[in-house]
């Protein structure tokens, strides 16, 4: 037996681990079996160069707990290491660098990539383990076992031990303080989150299989149930396959392996596969987007060579396809100690930059061969396009190839297709094509069938985030402008060079005007005289497109709008001076009937627009029922 002592001057260095990942403690147990995996890995490369004598078999990890000795072992039949490279590989490369460690990490440990660089992915199992211990024997011929212990202090002992099989055991002798992991559902949880998919089998205890009976057995027979290894992990996840050999259903099996608790079906994916200048692969679904989607759960899973590490992926997925789900796994994603924090990396941004591409390409694929297919998925996944098209510069100059612009008759067009079908109708006298749009069908709906009658198109586009959308539309094409169908009367909207004759002079407006503005609420609404056909409402209320827009722009926290007070609720009150009931009001010499004929159209006007509540509400119903009487 030996002993040595680990050089650390400037202070333990247990303690400072402890300290540095304490936040991420339950990781020890991803670390050990990720180095189990690499050391049964190596142990496969080397056979198939030939390098090892015979069969390997199949080599699997195995986990026990021994709750009674409050013990937990991570046993591989790997490579294995003799006294020289466990010397090397756990004392020596681990502590080479521990005083430099301490010195540079011990009080900026959050912005340094540490794992790799100091081999402190074994040294984890110090946050929960007072004592570890390890069997190692050696693949090599002759190699004789070798244990080596240490108590969390500098000094550490290596003997040599009775070991046959090839492989490591590491045994953790768990701290009173961390007994949670002794608890079989506490590393049922934890296989389940960091090792779901690791490449070699992993084995947690024993579990009953029953087996099917044969064709011609008696309707007596019962089945046989026989004990087998409880295998944890999918050690071929789909991501890992190539995208040739998976049908769908091999996609949407796999979902259901991701998210077991999501009964809806994705709408569809998309299979990530590049070797440069990266090395990333992963499967992203579409989800349907519904009302209760919670973005905090289901997210997407960010996994570095089939270990899981965080489903935060800020950074390396744009913002608007974080409401996907599904998997990214790549080697060359920079991670800081605890594998859970993004480094600031030029890679990173090549990641989310390939991402965006290929999801772009996705689509314009998904919608040149199933265009029917999209335009019936449209309504699931607008927002997330919309949201892309104004987040990403490269992005949104893909979108005109699939993003839809649906009318209020469910008729979808792409930007090219709208253009070309409304530019001989909509283009009005300034020579600006005018596309005309409704946001709430059942609320804006008498303005949508006014434009109807003059044969206009109406869009239908009532994501929350459109009023954003719209002025990067009109900001990046030429010689448009949109228009909520309600902003106005129709004929004001796309303004043609024919006037129309009033019925009204203009000393009568004059005098009609001032009348009217005495009973309207001067702060709120504005009064226009305007002449239309006279089948047209007596009195319309209009909410300009610019107030209107800059108010729904600033509630959705964009556009530079924050922080400049509230928009104030501004109307236009437009008057029909071509409508009968407007030239009566005019003529009524009793002031009394003309204030009650003002505020009733007024009123009806309100109405029209669910602007009438409260006591306006009640007082307008009692003024309906004794006109009527």
């Amino acid at each position: 037996m030996a002993t040595g002592n680990i050089n650390v001057t400037a202070e333990n260095i247990f303690p400072v681990i402890k300290k540095f990942l304490y936040s991420d403690h339950e990781i020890f147990l991803r670390e050990l079996i990720s180095n189990a995996t690499d050391a049964t890995l190596k142990l496969k490369h080397l056979s198939t160069l030939g390098e090892i004598k015979g069969d390997i078999g199949n080599p699997i990890i195995e986990v026990k707990v021994d709750k009674d000795k409050k013990e937990i072992r991570i046993i591989d039949q790997g490579i294995g290491m003799t006294s020289e490279e466990v010397e090397k590989y756990i004392t020596q490369i681990a502590f080479s660098g521990a005083e430099e460690f301490v010195k540079q990490y011990k009080d900026k440990v959050e912005d340094s990539g540490i794992i790799g660089h100091f081999g402190l992915g074994f040294y984890s199992s110090f946050m929960v383990a007072g004592k570890v211990e390890i069997f190692s024997k050696s693949f090599k011929e002759g190699s004789k076992a070798v244990r080596w212990e240490c108590d969390g202090s500098p000094q550490y002992i290596i003997e040599e031990t009775y070991k046959t099989d090839r492989g490591t055991e590491i045994v953790l002798h768990i701290d009173d303080d961390s007994t949670e992991f002794l608890e079989e559902h506490k590393i049922t949880e934890l296989l389940n989150k960091y090792n779901k998919f690791m490449p070699i089998p992993i084995k947690f205890g024993t579990r009953e299989e029953t087996l099917p009976l044969p064709e011609d057995a008696d309707k007596e027979a019962k089945p046989e149930k026989i004990t087998v290894d409880n295998i944890v992990n999918n050690p071929n996840p789909a991501w890992t396959k190539n995208p040739s050999d998976l049908k769908d259903e091999d996609y949407k099996a796999f979902y259901r392996e991701l998210y077991p608790m999501q009964f809806e079906e994705p709408l569809f994916n998309i299979h990530l596969n590049v070797d440069y200048p990266f090395n990333l692969t992963g499967i992203l679904y579409f989800p349907k987007l519904n009302k209760n989607l919670d973005p905090t759960k289901d997210r997407i899973q960010l996994y570095q060579n089939q270990v899981f590490v965080t489903d935060n992926v800020e950074g390396i997925v744009p913002d608007f396809l974080q409401m996907l789900r599904g998997v990214i796994d790549s080697p060359d994603i920079p991670l800081n100690v605890s594998r859970s924090y993004l480094q600031a990396d030029g890679a990173v941004k090549k990641i989310s930059s390939y991402i965006t591409r290929k999801v772009a390409d996705k689509l314009i694929s998904l919608f040149k061969n199933d265009r029917k297919g999209f335009e019936e998925k449209w309504d699931d996944i607008k927002v997330i396009i919309e949201y892309g098209m104004l987040s990403e510069e490269k992005f949104f100059e893909k979108s005109d190839k699939f993003a839809l612009y649906p009318t209020v008759n469910k008729e979808y067009f792409t930007f090219s297709e709208l253009e070309e079908k409304i530019k001989p109708l909509q283009t009005d006298k300034d020579d600006k094509l005018v596309i005309l749009y409704a946001s709430n069908e059942k609320a804006q709906h008498s303005y949508i069938e006014a434009a109807k009658e003059k044969g206009y198109e109406v869009l239908l586009l009532d994501s929350p985030i459109v009023s954003h959308l719209l002025q990067k539309l009109e900001t990046s094409k030429e010689n448009i402008h949109f228009t909520r169908v309600d902003a106005d009367h129709i004929d004001n909207l796309i303004k043609k060079d024919e006037d129309k004759i009033s019925k009204l002079s203009d000393e009568e407006k004059e005098t009609l005007k001032p009348i009217i503005e005495e009973i309207i609420p001067k702060e709120t609404y504005t009064v226009q005289m305007e002449s239309m056909d006279s089948s047209a409402n007596p009195f319309i209320i209009t909410q300009p497109e610019f107030m209107r827009r800059m108010k729904e722009m600033q509630a959705t926290g964009g556009g530079g709008f924050m922080g400049m007070g509230n928009f104030p609720e501004m109307y236009n009150l437009v008057v029909n001076t071509n409508n009968d009931l407007v030239v009566e009001i005019l003529n009524t010499k009793t002031k009394k009937k003309q204030e009650r004929l003002i505020k009733q159209a007024f009123d009806l006007a309100k109405l029209s627009q669910n602007l009438l509540h409260g006591e306006e509400l009640t007082n307008f119903i009692k003024r309906s029922f004794e006109m009527i009487k």
